[in-house]
């Protein structure tokens, strides 16, 4: 018998924001710079209560935010209870978890693992010239940035409305830099925002509406339909998505963009923290379908006719 506990769909986790701005620094001379940045605190964790008898064998793991190079991450404090063993892990690259194994848990009792995390969050500054910016020879892409390439759940990026829109659009475009700014402008202007359920790039170009996942999930489609990498941002309560450029000297840079929102092509002042980047990740044992953001997870087995616990998320504001 197994139990689990998945994340709020939408990713509304309660950070305590501390203002401490630094001056504007170069990052990447070439591509993307890095704004003012933000130092934010906030818990992250899980709470397990055995309320419906004894269990044993439990593991899992809970997402926590990963280093970028607009974002620092160090840890605090780990609160872990006696019995609770935790480590970290990358999730391929993109993602990070904190690892939870408990081996047995009485009737009754009540565990948590959480870590407090202070974050340091850049805003990204666009380019200062994008005429030096090509397409990507797909050939030569680095392995974790042509895996961007491929369709990822609810964004159907080989569906042929999808592929033949993605030649329509700035196919006059001499520029790579401004193919990519036609699919970011045509889906602002095509695609009215307008929150709702979760229902992907597809149904958002049919309906001509949808929330910031479908306007993500569709600039995301259209940008792999024509060879160019793109995946998906996620930050508190939001996402938005990153596309993939050389530079004259074959460097690849990524360059975010708020398609849901103020127009902000190549740059943004977003500084919530970055929870995880990418769209598919590979699921948990005994799933088949791949997940658009790694959630919480967790698995165990009651001890006789026990009931599965209680799992509570542990998202603190901090003072």
């Amino acid at each position: 018998m197994i139990f689990r506990s998945f994340a709020n769909a939408s990713l509304l986790f309660l950070l305590a924001v501390a203002s401490a701005f630094a001056q504007f620094k170069d990052a990447d001379p070439e591509g993307v710079k890095m704004g003012q940045d933000k130092v934010q605190k906030w818990q992250a964790g899980i709470s397990i209560t055995a309320s419906g008898g004894a269990c044993k064998n439990i593991t899992g793991y809970a997402p926590i935010p990963i280093e970028w190079p607009e974002q620092q991450v160090s840890i605090v404090k780990e609160d872990v209870s006696p019995g609770v063993k935790i480590g970290y892990e990358n999730r391929e690259g993109s993602a990070k978890v904190m690892t939870i194994r408990i081996p047995q848990l009485a009737a009754g009792q009540e565990v948590k693992a959480v870590v407090t995390l202070e974050i340091r969050r850049n805003a990204i500054l666009p380019p200062d010239k994008t005429d030096n910016f090509v397409l990507p020879n797909v050939k030569k892409l680095p392995v974790d940035v042509r895996r961007y390439l491929a369709p990822s759940p609810l964004i159907e990026s080989t569906d042929p409305k999808i592929k033949k829109l993605s030649k329509e659009i700035g196919a006059d475009e001499e520029k790579a830099w401004e193919k990519v700014e036609a699919y970011y402008d045509w889906v602002r202007e095509h695609v009215k925002y307008q929150p709702g359920a979760i229902k992907g790039a597809l149904a958002g170009l049919k309906d001509g509406f949808g929330d910031c996942e479908e306007l993500t999930s569709l600039f995301i489609a259209l940008c792999r339909a024509a060879e160019i990498p793109a995946r998906t941002v996620w930050v508190q309560g939001h996402c938005y998505p990153e596309f993939y450029l050389d530079d004259e000297n074959g460097t690849g840079h990524w360059f975010p963009c708020q398609i849901a929102g103020s127009r902000e092509f190549g740059g943004i002042v977003e500084t919530r923290p970055i929870l995880q980047k990418g769209d598919n990740f590979k699921p948990h044992p005994g799933q088949r379908k791949h997940q658009r953001y790694l959630a919480e997870f967790l698995t165990g087995t009651p001890v006789g006719n026990a009931d599965k616990p209680t799992i509570r998320s542990v998202r603190a504001l901090l003072p």
